[in-house]
């Protein structure tokens, strides 16, 4: 017997809003859907195998729309660390490096080592990541062995609450910075307790500007590819802060040439339509002849 291929659906545009299972990279998980036909596709915001829950999957036009889409949004997770141990990816997933006692420590500083993290302005990047060095992955210099490069980069925690602790495990959940590592979070936690800590679990509750309760999960799609077009969400709500201006026919034929078109509204960035279809991204541009629409992505095409 023949194996039965999954059904080619043709490119569709938009975003998809994916329940991630914990378990598979992303990029494999985005492999599921370009064997549905889904050949342009990206996503904002890679999850750690480990991880599960939203991942915006950005289909044929919605790939233009990436850069912005990480620049806007906050992300929250709930995730479960451990006290005790290291690991070299700063998880259960990696390498034990170290095993320390933990039961010394009281759980008011564990509660209140979570909560420090709102103070928090910087963390160092997981050596076992896709940040670069030198146009090179960290994670492809930490397999080779040896020292990898320590980078710091900048991050913001509005909220960090304790939701349970049966010590060494302590369930917590976090609203932070799109590009925050929570793997960070739990390894530096257990360098301040002086035990050590590790991501158990983790799932990513809310990518703005959606949430887990829009997610279709991947194997809904792979046993349904139907699935994947009901739950197709169109850039316009993935983009809400963004200002929809309507053209005029003459206003949408200068913008695919190219050229700007006046500003009438107050606003400093704008979703151009045409005739209810998503257009191009604008910015506002102020010109000796006045405030103007000029493009910052074309979405035709």
């Amino acid at each position: 017997m023949t194996e039965q291929r999954p059904p080619v659906l043709p490119q569709l545009h938009g975003v998809l809003v994916l329940d991630k299972p914990s378990g598979p990279t992303s990029a494999r998980c985005l492999s599921v859907l370009k064997r549905l036909g889904q050949k342009k596709i990206g996503h904002a915001g890679t999850l750690d195998p480990l991880a599960s829950g939203v991942l915006l999957v950005l289909l044929g036009q919605a790939t233009k729309i990436a850069s912005h889409l990480l620049a806007d949004g906050g992300k929250v997770y709930s995730g479960v660390l451990r006290l005790g141990q290291e690991s070299d990816t700063w998880d259960s997933q990696g390498r034990l490096l170290a095993e320390r006692p933990w039961q010394h420590i009281p759980e008011a500083d564990v509660r209140a080592a979570v909560l420090g993290w709102r103070e928090l302005r910087e963390q160092e990047v997981p050596a076992f990541s896709a940040a670069k060095h030198q146009g090179q992955p960290l994670y492809k210099l930490a397999r080779k062995g040896g020292e990898t490069p320590i980078k710091v980069k900048r991050m913001e925690i509005s909220q960090a609450d304790v939701l349970e602790t049966a010590l060494p495990l302590v369930r917590f959940r976090v609203a932070c910075s799109s590009g925050t590592y929570i793997r960070s979070l739990a390894h530096s936690l257990g360098k301040r307790l002086g035990c050590g800590a590790v991501l158990t679990e983790l799932t990513r509750e809310y990518s703005h500007p959606f949430g887990l309760d829009m997610a279709v999960p991947l194997d809904a799609i792979a046993a349904d590819p139907a699935r994947m077009v009901r739950g197709l969400r169109p850039l316009a709500e993935a983009l809400p802060h963004w200002l929809q201006v309507e053209l005029t026919p003459e206003e949408a034929r200068r913008i695919r040439h190219g050229q700007s078109v006046p500003c009438r509204q107050e606003a400093d960035r704008a979703l151009l339509m045409d005739q209810g279809a998503e257009l191009a991204l604008a910015e506002r541009r102020d010109t000796p002849q006045g405030a103007c629409w000029a493009v910052l992505r074309g979405l035709w095409n």
